[in-house]
């Protein structure tokens, strides 16, 4: 009990209200009306009957009592500490990677381009909380992935990133400019109903435009920072056109861009220092300090254990005999045994109980189970969960449901990004589906050998590639930016012609690897067919998996076409 305060002791000046109000109700309950002026003093007592019990002084000794337990509680004691939930931001962070020519430039080896994915990698798997968004820049910029929660679905996208899917890669040789990249993290921003957020940089210089869009995105709430690639002595690297053009770190101009954007800037470093020193692995509305993971600890209120005596007190206020009619229908009404909620759903809010099924629907996706994950996404009111019903539906092979999912999504939410690119990623994959065969179900088509026969089975091989840009987005694996960048490790390309090289040697050695595997699938497939298919069947079955090898394995041609046709469009737009 040393430990006992009170969490609102401002409550406890009332307890000096109690003495007046005793003597209040006593001096009220001696009175006996007007009766002592009519009739004589030696036959009142005779006439009026005592008052006793409550009518009397009693009332005094049982109010007082019961108002000093209720202020009490008001008080609030509490004497013990729990744990407390830490609140977490959803503060988004949007990246703007340089994919000039320039971040081929081999002063940060083995180039400028290979550090920057590296270190885009370690964020967004460090990064803790908070929606992220990427998008890469030249003249102009360009949304790689809209902002949203899940990291590794932006990390997907990385290996794709190389100056040759910007649009004027073979145009302009003018340096980079930043400013169009600030405009468009705002809109992102803006876009997902943000009025604040971080917009980081990596670039090697900063001009005056760029300095001055990022002092119009500090007054907006936002706040632009830098992370420096290159170095001050800088290294030379080639243009696609045949020029050897200089490339140097301009750390004072980007300096003064984080100064008028209100952020930080930090040099690319080694290890993850830069990174914490500009802020942007925990979103800045979070205290690192204030319990961690598991929360603080907090001083628990415990005035509700008062209330018992309240309640056992409070009937012998009421009229004669209701005070054992109370006790009676309290034991009878209160159970003996503490209650249960299923699920927990009795005693959480209809929104508590939303975020519990999307939580449900997530683990389950993460283990594979789409249709237990689908089956806790359907029904729920917001976009989000019609986005993911239809990343789960799709995963399952079932198409034509994804698509009204994603319909329902952008019916929610008019011009989600993602739920518009994996609506077209659907499409294609049931454009796939037609050359296989006049089944009602998905063809099992691609390297490997398909599991079932419905759709809620579960493609493999192309279908199952599909399914998952429709899932996942765009990108395939981010696992062969770690087998590029060990390839490069012993290598110092100083130019475009090193990096392109390096690039094509570690895609040919993916290719041959896939090649063979195809091999042996098909082999073994020649083999022994699938039960029940006709040499018709399989015929086309072997014919669409040899055009399918056929397709170049081109990670970065998806975006470059995406560019391509929105560069066309602000053209035509005068933007």
């Amino acid at each position: 009990m040393s430990a006992l305060h009170f969490l609102r002791p401002e409550w406890l000046w009332l307890l000096l209200a109690l003495p007046p109000l005793a003597w209040w109700l006593r001096r009220d309950a001696a009175r006996t009306g007007p009766w002592p002026r009519e009739v004589d003093a030696h036959l009142l007592p005779h006439l009026l009957a005592p008052v006793r019990g409550l009518r009397g002084g009693g009332r005094a000794w049982l109010v007082s009592p019961l108002l000093a337990l209720a202020i009490a509680a008001l008080a609030g004691p509490s004497w013990s500490r729990v744990q407390q939930p830490l609140w977490q931001s959803r503060a988004p962070l949007v990246l703007a990677l340089d994919l000039s020519g320039a971040m081929l430039a081999g002063d940060l080896p083995p180039s400028r381009l290979a550090r920057a994915r590296a270190k885009l990698d370690a964020l967004l798997e460090q990064r803790r909380d908070g929606e992220v968004g990427l998008l890469v820049f030249h003249q102009d910029a360009y949304v790689v992935a809209p902002l949203t929660d899940d990291a590794a679905n932006v990390a997907l996208f990385l290996d794709a990133l190389s100056p040759d899917i910007m649009p004027e890669a073979l145009e302009a040789t003018a340096p980079s400019d930043a400013a169009p990249a600030i405009g468009q993290a705002m809109a992102l921003l803006r876009q997902a109903g943000f009025s604040h957020g971080d917009i980081l940089l990596l670039t090697d210089h900063a001009g005056g435009d760029a300095i001055a869009a990022a002092t119009g995105a500090a007054a907006a709430g936002y706040r632009v920072s830098a992370l420096g690639l290159g170095t001050a002595r800088g290294a030379s690297w080639r243009h696609p056109r045949g020029d050897i053009l200089q490339a140097r770190l301009d750390a004072g101009s980007l300096q003064a861009l984080a100064r008028a954007g209100n952020g930080g800037y930090a040099p690319l470093a080694a290890d993850a220092s830069d990174l914490a020193e500009l802020g942007v692995l925990v979103p800045r509305d979070v205290d690192p300090g204030a319990g961690g993971e598991s929360g603080m600890l907090a001083w628990q209120d415990q005035g509700y254990w008062l209330l018992l005596p309240l309640l056992l007190l409070a009937p012998l206020g009421f009229r004669r005999g209701s005070t054992l009619a109370a006790l009676l229908a309290c034991a009878l009404l209160l159970p003996w045994q503490p209650a249960h909620a299923a699920d927990g759903g009795w005693w959480l809010r209809e929104d508590q109980q939303r975020h519990a099924r999307m939580e449900r629907g997530s683990e389950a996706y993460r283990a594979g189970d789409f249709a237990a994950a689908a089956e806790a996404w359907r029904g729920l009111p917001d976009a989000d969960a019609a986005y993911n019903l239809g990343n789960a539906l799709a995963k399952q092979g079932r198409y034509r449901d994804a698509i009204a999912a994603y319909d329902e999504a952008l019916r929610r939410r008019p011009g989600m990004e993602d739920a518009i690119a994996n609506r077209q990623a659907v499409l294609a994959a049931m454009q796939r589906q037609r050359p296989s065969g006049g089944q009602s179900s998905p063809s099992q088509s691609g390297e490997g050998e398909g599991e079932g026969q419905d759709k809620g089975s579960g493609d493999q091989g192309g279908e199952t590639d599909a399914g998952d840009e429709a899932a996942q987005g765009e990108g395939r694996s981010s696992a062969g930016k770690q087998n590029e960048e060990a390839a490069e490790a012993g290598a110092r390309p100083q130019d475009a012609g090193a990096q392109r090289e390096a690039d094509a040697a570690q895609r040919e050695r993916m290719q041959r690897a896939l090649q063979e595997g195809a091999a042996e699938g098909a082999g073994s497939e020649a083999r022994a067919p699938e039960a029940g298919e006709t040499t018709a069947e399989r015929e086309r079955r072997l014919a669409n998996e040899a055009w399918l090898r056929r397709v170049p394995d081109d990670p970065g041609g998806l975006l470059r076409e995406r560019f391509r046709l929105e560069r066309l469009q602000r053209e035509r737009e005068g933007r």
